[in-house]
């Protein structure tokens, strides 16, 4: 009798973390929509004027070359270009007196203009 072994299978390990208060607001506000939508796009695409900017958007379903991670229950779509650009970045949502939002904190990025919108690599 033949034996065969299994080859170990490795979760993929996601190239953005979103903090439990990100993961939360994002559920928040998903729970809003109608119909609620599959899942979170986080990537980065060009423009402003440092180069390259966030964007964060609401799919149905992922694209064909999408990685797709799981945060607590939250599907995350990331697009092939953008996962080398938002490894290791940490995304938060925080509250202060000047206002509530999504904070990306990434250690690729090597300068960010004066309105912190836009970054470069």
């Amino acid at each position: 009798m033949a034996t065969t072994t299994t080859p170990e299978v490795k979760p993929k390990t996601a190239p953005i973390t979103l903090t439990p208060n990100a993961v939360a607001k994002v559920k928040e506000i998903m729970a809003q929509q109608n119909p609620v939508p599959g899942g979170l796009r986080v990537g980065v695409v060009g423009g402003g004027c440092s180069g390259f900017s966030y964007s964060m958007s609401f799919e149905n379903s992922s694209g064909l070359m999408d990685k797709v991670f799981d945060m607590d229950g939250l599907k995350v779509y990331v697009d092939a270009t953008s996962v080398m650009y938002l490894n290791g970045c940490i995304v938060d949502y925080v509250e202060t007196l000047e206002g509530a939002g999504f904070k990306f904190e990434n250690p690729n990025v090597k300068s960010t203009c004066g309105c912190g919108s836009s970054f470069s690599v």
